[in-house]
């Protein structure tokens, strides 16, 4: 039998998974290869799996607040993510447009030939108006609630 600490955990580690396995199916079975931001989403929740697994056997509260701190850290990340998409901010210059205004020809064609593949500054796919990045904000925020009722739970 489980402790009502122990699901809430299965929970917020069994959602970062499920983000997880999502994005894999995205870029594997979807063939939308993740740019820079998205992968460095999902370390994040790699850790917050591992967190988990330990914080199944051992039930302190310090793990419960440390899977909600990697969970906010993606969330981070996400919304960081998503005001590069929209234009609010610049993004990583190894994974945006940058600007191209006052570049010789050649040098706008080594800017090109250097770029990557896929740009953090372009939405490849959105539901309701909300990009991956948006909703992976959005889920690792009631992520991180989870941790936090976790945490309260087993002080």
């Amino acid at each position: 039998m489980i402790s009502e600490r122990q699901f809430i955990v299965v929970l917020a580690a069994g959602g970062s998974l499920a983000l997880l396995l999502g994005a894999f199916a995205f870029q594997h079975i979807g063939g939308m290869a993740p740019c820079a931001l998205c992968i460095w989403q999902r370390y994040p929740h790699a850790v917050a799996v591992a967190i988990g697994l330990v914080a199944l056997r051992f039930g302190t509260p310090a793990l419960a607040w440390l899977g909600a701190l990697a969970a906010l850290t993606s969330a981070g990340i996400g919304v960081y993510h998503t005001g590069v998409e929209r234009g609010w901010w610049d993004g990583p210059s190894t994974c945006s447009a940058g600007e191209i205004s006052g570049l010789t020809t050649d040098e706008l064609f080594d800017e090109i030939m250097s770029a990557p593949l896929v740009r953090c500054d372009e939405v490849p796919w959105d539901m309701l108006g909300l990009s991956m990045a948006s909703w992976n904000a959005v889920a690792s925020l009631v992520l991180a609630l989870l941790w936090v009722a976790a945490a309260r739970r087993a002080a």
